[in-house]
């Protein structure tokens, strides 16, 4: 069996190649089981959430399991909030075939499924993005995005000011036009697109921010106490998630669905839809799309395939 360290799993894993391999992998489809969600009390009384993810392919001839834990509370400890492992098998005997750096398969595909979306969603002239967060998923997000539209100009906000600035000066380094962003209100929210991966519980983004053509990107709650968004953000807008299990489990979703302002049937399609073109996506340059991500296993079992075929490859 493999071991697949952090940077090996982050080398073979460029954004070009992963956005394709996950579209591939929602056009075509796999065995995703609902994930495993425990609540975990420390001897401290914090919580934490431990997931569980299993996927299959018999086409593919893979499967795999991902293991999840997320303490908010380690952002008090310089610690970060989530940890993983991955493991992949193969799918006709069982043999475990490597053990990989879940915090990279994760991140990444977390970040290229954003990509993936915005490639349906975004205006294919969007330049500017608001960044919500600053860790270790949101810090990918503007490389992500540069492989399927031009984004140039990215301001940054965090709750730590601190992060945010470092996050705005890699950013710089880099090539892209970065700057720290220490309110959220109409004027810094006039951009093209605003991409929130954050753990917030209380809502970041609010319909009177939002302007025509705006792509609104939240990929950061996956609870029902979390929330980036009020309801209004979902009225009159063109909603679209990754999967079923968003409008089941994400208080950005469950919230304007509890209250009447969004029904079920009113969230167009998810990346399924989308990859097997069975929606267009966005319509009009004037238009207002929200994606809504929760995350699904069929991504951490493409990424996971593809890192290990790099590495037993090379």
């Amino acid at each position: 069996m493999l071991n697949i360290d952090a940077e090996s799993a982050r080398a073979s894993l460029p954004f070009d190649r992963l956005v394709d391999a996950l579209k591939e992998a929602f056009a075509s489809g796999c065995e995703v089981p609902l994930r495993h969600n425990h609540t975990v009390t420390t001897a401290q009384g914090q919580q934490g959430t431990l997931l569980l993810m299993p996927a299959w392919s018999p086409s593919q001839g893979y499967l795999g399991v991902k293991t999840v834990s997320i303490y908010p509370g380690n952002a008090g400890r310089s610690l970060p909030g989530l940890f993983s492992t991955y493991i992949l098998y193969s799918v006709e005997t069982g043999e475990p075939l490597a053990l990989i750096d879940g915090n990279e398969i994760t991140s990444r595909r977390t970040a290229a499924a954003s990509a993936l979306g915005a490639s349906f969603l975004s205006r294919k002239d969007a330049r500017s993005m608001l960044l919500l967060g600053a860790g270790r998923v949101a810090s990918l997000v503007p490389y992500a995005w540069r492989s399927v539209r031009q984004i140039t100009r990215v301001g940054v906000w965090d709750i730590n000011a601190a992060q945010g600035r470092r996050l705005a000066e890699q950013l710089c380094r880099d090539g892209f036009d970065a700057y720290v962003v220490d309110r959220l209100d109409t004027d810094t929210c006039a951009v093209d697109v605003i991409s929130a991966a954050t753990l917030s519980t209380e809502p970041l983004i609010r319909r009177e921010y939002l302007r025509p053509g705006t792509h609104v990107d939240l990929i950061g709650g996956f609870t029902p106490a979390m929330r980036e968004t009020d309801d209004a953000c979902f009225a009159g807008t063109s909603v679209f998630v990754d999967t079923d299990e968003a409008a089941a489990k994400a208080g950005d979703l469950l919230s304007p669905l509890g209250n009447g302002v969004i029904a079920r049937e009113d969230i167009r399609s998810d990346l399924a839809g989308l990859c097997r073109a069975r929606h267009a996506g966005r319509v009009s340059d004037d238009e207002i799309t929200v994606f809504k991500a929760v995350g699904t296993a069929l991504e951490d079992l493409a990424a996971a395939a593809m890192c290990f075929e790099a590495v037993a490859n090379n």
